[in-house]
């Protein structure tokens, strides 16, 4: 049975600039960090990101910051996780893939499982692998279930 991988050549970086290590790529610091899960807004917290994903969250991550770190100071914003729409039917808005993606994206939706059952019952497996392949040029994580 095939195991899934969490990409490891980059888990090991993350552990470096969450440890100090190495420098972050870019600190977001004394951003109003939103937990969606509590509803808290935690005042004063830094995010180091490193290969464009978050190595370190807390409120001084000084230790990350390098001399090519780009740091950006977010004093009085919110940082807020990327959203996740769970199930989607895009064809019943009776848009296209990069359509719906350029209309989500400024609400803070960053990924999306799409049911491509319309266009699936229309064009079949073509439909399913031009609405897949679509998505593959897009600047959001979209999941393509199976019909």
């Amino acid at each position: 049975m095939a195991q899934l991988k969490s990409r490891p050549e980059s888990l090991a970086g993350l552990v470096d600039v969450a440890s100090g290590r190495k420098p972050a790529d870019l600190v977001v610091r004394n951003a109003r960090w939103v937990n969606v899960h509590s509803g808290e807004v935690l005042e004063n917290s830094d995010i180091a990101v490193t290969g464009g994903r978050f190595a370190w969250c807390g409120s001084d991550a000084s230790h990350t910051i390098g001399p090519d770190t780009v740091v950006v100071d977010a004093a009085g914003r919110y940082a807020v996780p990327g959203l996740c729409d769970a199930h989607m039917h895009i064809e019943s808005g009776m848009l296209t893939v990069t359509e719906f993606a350029r209309a989500v994206i400024p609400h803070g939706t960053t990924s999306m499982f799409v049911d491509p059952h319309e266009i699936a019952n229309v064009l079949g497996m073509d439909g399913v692998r031009l609405m897949h392949d679509e998505a593959m040029n897009l600047p959001v994580n979209v999941f393509v279930q199976m019909p």
